[in-house]
């Protein structure tokens, strides 16, 4: 397989390390830090990674379309659903999380979030994701033969 020389080269990555806070109850939350990821060659996804700082990071991998719209009014169902919020006059995204192991509910800063993801959109404008994936010069490849 034969690469475009116009193409992307090599996968482009977006990191970002926040804290976020981890919601025990209304009252009380504990710091989590935490690392968002995005691989130009994974276009559609966002990669968390939690407790970075631990032997045991946890990892998740949703939409980006679900961040990007949890931003500005309540996204997503089922395993992973976000919104924005206010806590203590701050703008915030809180991240609700279900899995067998659990539930989490975790509120990241909306400044941060927000820098990190017109960072990733400025990289692959959205409506491009599949344009990353190759699957066009994959396809005039094999109608070729």
């Amino acid at each position: 397989m034969h690469t475009d020389p116009t193409g992307p080269a090599r996968p482009t990555v977006v990191e970002r390390e926040l804290e976020l806070r981890l919601i025990l109850s209304p009252e009380h939350g504990v710091p989590v830090p935490a690392r968002l990821t995005y691989h130009t060659d994974d276009p559609y996804a966002v990669h968390v990674t939690f407790h970075i700082d631990s032997g045991h990071p946890v990892h998740w991998t949703f939409a980006r379309d679900l961040l990007v719209e949890g931003v500005f009014r309540p996204s997503g169902h089922g395993d992973v659903r976000v919104w924005p919020s206010k806590a203590e006059g701050r703008s915030v995204v809180l991240v609700a999380l279900s899995s067998p192991d659990g539930d989490a509910l975790l509120e990241a800063p909306t400044p941060q979030v927000s820098a990190w993801l017109e960072r990733t959109l400025r990289t692959v404008p959205p409506g491009t994701e599949g344009g990353r994936l190759g699957i066009d010069d994959g396809l005039a490849e094999l109608l070729a033969r």
